[in-house]
């Protein structure tokens, strides 16, 4: 099933906080590109990755949940401390069941799973619980495509 173009749009609005999870340190990686990305574009990101304790000058987390605690905790004035908005996954599929555990109890509202994270029973399960979710797709991608349209 293709993603819908209305919540790709919705999510790049609302969230402001994203976690991105799986980021790494290698300038070279996806994630590490898209996770700077979307620091330069005004999102506030959460890097969640437990071998690293920084990543690209930001502090990276060891799981969703401490991600979460520390974006409760507002660090100056434009940062809300509302939590999470968004989770961003770069990570195989067959880790996507915990990730979406772990979305579902800490209520965040919105999962992305970028370019070949696929796992259809874990996405319609977190739909069921009331995430709004996109797979397969890369937020860098939709996001520039908008940027420069818009």
């Amino acid at each position: 099933m293709p993603n819908d173009p209305a919540l790709i749009d919705e999510m790049l609005h609302t969230a402001k906080t994203i976690a991105v999870l799986g980021m790494s340190d290698k300038p070279a990686r996806a994630s590490h590109h898209i996770g700077r990305y979307l620091a330069v574009h005004g999102y506030r990101v959460l890097p969640v990755n437990p071998a690293l304790n920084e990543v690209a000058g930001m502090t990276s987390y060891p799981n969703l949940d401490a991600a979460q605690t520390a974006a409760l905790q507002p660090t100056d004035v434009a940062q809300t401390g509302q939590g999470i908005d968004l989770v961003d996954v770069f990570r195989a599929s067959e880790h996507v069941p915990a990730i979406v555990d772990d979305v579902i109890r800490l209520g965040i509202p919105y999962l992305w799973l970028q370019d070949g994270v696929i796992h259809d029973q874990a996405i319609a399960r977190a739909r069921q619980a009331g995430v709004k979710c996109i797979q397969n797709d890369c937020i860098y991608r939709e996001h520039a495509a908008r940027h420069r349209a818009g």
